[in-house]
């Protein structure tokens, strides 16, 4: 939601602190350390369980060879598994908080944590090597190669009466202290600056730096100044790359300004940052504090999930998948079994791309408070939506006129990196698509939260309901699916689909890989801005695409989406001469799809889906590919508004009829997901069992048939059930319902 919100703690709050330490172990949040005012420093050791905002004062077992930490600020506090690492500070050597007598440290501790709250104690850890140098205000990241086991901390630059650029590396195993060589440009000595580790990348921005020239460390009372350069470390191969120099221009505020005494925190593969000062020495009187906040995407997202059905009716859709952490939307692509004729006639036109600019190799930048052109930087992709957030990044960039709405009905909770509906009505102009392998950054508009609205997937609760045909409580969480009626197979009529023929007959449903379609096609920038998926898009700049096979030709837009849900009814379709092109070469530009005639989507049809998402960097890869069916007329609709109720030796199913039976409704049916062993050779083949059938809205699970039960585990852990309506034609599409399972307990039911 992007929106500020402060706690209400309780307990044992610690009083207001500077340069302290800080870690997060999950849910709770250890603090040690820091100036509580101007000379008078802390030892003491605070947790806060964030889960039920509970302050506590924790008082660590004092080390078995020596005395515990002093009161201290500007130390580095950095966690491992199950314990955190204190190195260095700043202590006063004056008992008189009022005659500060600075000592820089460069001691050393291991602070045992206890699971889940508590902690064990300090102890001394003795190490091998040359210890680096007393400093204050350094930074220290935590990496562990994946193919190497042995992890390793990182210490980098501080403050010890002049600023300092050193790294050392201690390896945590054998506690050895070491200076690795490094490659590149070492960025200038600073402190005060963060340092984040997202992959194998140490990112390193800000801080305080020697005003001389070059970037000399300077003597003790040399001025310094704040500055915004940026760069990382590649751990693996210890090589520096510089992302934002410190003497690069930025008139028109895209860049994060110079900072210092900032914090930055990772957040999956974004980096976020937030505040810090800026200001020289010599003018403290002129110091500016920051309100910003930035984030950094430094790769694409991953694949999201498969899309899972929720509705579908003669003509049309209603999809989910499961949300991507920190991404700005999803493009949502579909593939007809039938023949879908081309369109001729429409223009290929598309928007100049006048707000896109790029360059190899570096990063997009976003500034939320004010509306301002893309200048281009040497080394950066640079970009900057209007007003606060856009929905696409720099560069799937994507704009809204003012008339426009978000496609659905609903809200859904987004991740904090997402933007509300209203700022999509802040766009004025569609804008360029592109992509580059380098990181994005972009500031965040804290703005107010969304409603959460929430689909079918069933808690393990006494009684839970789920409507297939509106958004639900908030005790019931995502996924809903339904099944077409291509999957739900019944008795020997033919139905909508094949046939299940007793209770102990088996069905089972393909799920297609993307692996068969291996081809990747760079798709355009578009927004879906209604239930009729009009999209308002720009053409894409001209890019080398990856060879397409003539099947992958077929794949066609449904839209960009803001939140992990669709309701499709069309799709888009190309120009006769864009296939054409697009068959014969690569890079070809892609047309103004605000121009483009749309497709309805057709009854008793099949069509693939296929989704990916979006973020700063470009569009993701694809995920596995989904087959739906559309409903042919005269059959029910779906039972509506199941519901769970848990009680010791069974379960009870309940649904309501479906609000469309098309005639009289002879009899329901009702599935299992059990386990099988053409389920372990294919996990995406569910296999199912029919528990009940009948003409009762209701029926009995028991603990034999449960004992059975596959658990899926493509999302959060499930039992997975099925209902169907049957009238005079036949069975119509089923309404899948995923009882969700408690981790400890799913496999024995």
């Amino acid at each position: 939601t992007n929106q500020w919100f402060l706690p209400a703690v309780r307990g044992d709050i610690p009083p207001g602190c500077a340069a302290h330490g800080f870690v997060c172990d999950g849910t709770r949040i250890l603090v040690f350390g820091g100036m509580v005012e101007y000379g008078r420093y802390s030892n003491d050791l605070y947790e806060l369980q964030a889960s039920r905002w509970l302050w506590k004062k924790v008082k660590p077992q004092a080390p078995s060879n020596g005395s515990p930490p002093c009161p201290r600020l500007g130390h580095s506090f950095s966690l491992y598994g199950n314990k955190c690492y204190l190195f260095g500070g700043l202590a006063n050597e004056s008992e008189d908080s009022n005659n500060n007598v600075p000592r820089y440290l460069n001691d050393f501790y291991e602070l045992e944590l206890q699971h889940g709250s508590g902690v064990v104690g300090w102890s001394i850890p003795v190490t091998k090597g040359i210890l680096p140098s007393p400093r204050e205000s350094h930074t220290a990241i935590v990496y562990c190669r994946k193919d190497v086991g042995s992890p390793k901390m990182y210490i980098f630059g501080g403050m010890c009466g002049c600023r300092l650029n050193d790294l050392w590396e201690l390896d945590i195993e054998t506690m050895t202290w070491s200076r690795p060589e490094t490659k590149g440009t070492v960025p200038l000595p600073r402190s005060l600056h963060t340092a984040n580790v997202i992959g194998n990348k140490m990112y390193v921005f800000g801080g305080w730096v020697p005003q001389s020239a070059g970037g000399e460390i300077s003597a003790p009372d040399g001025e310094w100044k704040c500055t915004g350069s940026f760069s990382y470390l590649n751990l693996d191969t210890t090589e520096w790359i510089g992302l934002i120099s410190d003497c690069q221009e930025d008139k028109s505020n895209l860049l994060p300004g110079p900072r210092a005494g900032h914090c930055a925190v990772a957040v999956g593969t974004r980096l976020y940052i937030w505040s810090g000062r800026d200001g020289y020495r010599k003018a403290w009187n002129n110091q500016v504090c920051c309100k910003d906040l930035w984030y950094l995407d430094t790769e694409r997202p991953l694949a999201p999930s498969q899309v899972q059905l929720i509705r579908a009716t003669t003509n049309s859709f209603q999809l989910k998948w499961d949300e991507v952490p920190t991404v700005e939307g999803y493009l949502l692509q579909l593939h007809a079994d039938s023949p879908v004729p081309p369109v001729a006639g429409i223009p290929g036109t598309g928007v100049p791309e006048t707000s896109v600019l790029s360059s190899q190799g570096g990063c997009s930048l976003h500034q939320s408070p004010q509306s301002l052109p893309s200048v281009p930087y040497p080394e950066m992709k640079v970009d900057h939506p209007s007003q606060t957030n856009n929905l696409i990044p720099n560069n799937v960039q994507v704009s809204l006129s003012s008339n426009s709405k978000v496609e659905g009905k609903e809200k859904v909770a987004a991740p904090e990196n997402k933007v509300t509906q209203d700022t999509m009505k802040n766009h004025a102009d569609a804008t360029g698509f592109k992509e580059s392998n380098a990181p994005s950054l972009l500031p965040v508009c804290t703005s107010s939260a969304q409603t959460s609205a929430n689909v079918g997937e069933l808690h393990d609760l006494d009684k839970q309901t789920v409507n297939p045909d509106a958004s639900v409580s908030s005790t019931v969480s995502s996924t809903q699916t339904m099944v077409t009626q291509q999957a739900v197979k019944t008795e020997s009529s033919s139905t909508n689909g094949a046939v299940v023929k007793d209770e102990t007959s088996l069905t089972t449903f393909n799920s297609k890989s993307e692996a068969a379609e291996t081809a990747y096609v760079m798709p355009s920038a578009r927004v879906s801005t209604g239930q009729t998926n009009d999209s308002h898009s720009s053409r894409a700049p001209q890019r080398p695409l990856a060879p397409v096979k003539a099947r992958d030709r077929r794949w066609y837009d449904v839209g960009i989406f803001k939140n992990n849900s669709a309701v499709v009814s069309q799709f888009y379709l190309l120009p006769e001469e864009t296939l054409n092109i697009n068959s014969k070469t690569e890079g070809a530009d892609v047309p103004d799809y605000r121009l483009l005639k749309k497709q309805d989507l057709f009854p008793g049809t099949v069509y693939r889906f296929r989704v990916a998402a979006i973020n700063g960097c470009g569009v993701g890869p694809f995920s596995k590919i989904s087959e739906f069916k559309t409903c042919i007329p005269g059959f029910p609709g779906a039972p509506s508004t199941v519901k769970i109720t848990k009680s010791v030796d069974c379960i009870h199913l309940s649904w309501e009829p479906p609000a469309s039976p098309s005639g009289n409704i002879l009899e329901y049916s009702a599935y299992l997901a059990i386990r099988s062993t053409q389920l372990q050779e294919n996990p995406s083949q569910l296999v199912f069992m029919r528990i009940y059938c009948g003409l009762k809205t209701s029926c009995i699970v028991t603990a034999a048939q449960l004992s059975n039960a596959h658990v899926d585990y493509t999302s959060r852990p499930a039992i997975v059930f099925r209902i169907s309506a049957k009238n005079e034609r036949g069975y119509g599409p089923a309404t899948q319902v995923r009882w969700l399972q408690d981790m400890k307990t799913s496999g024995s039911k």
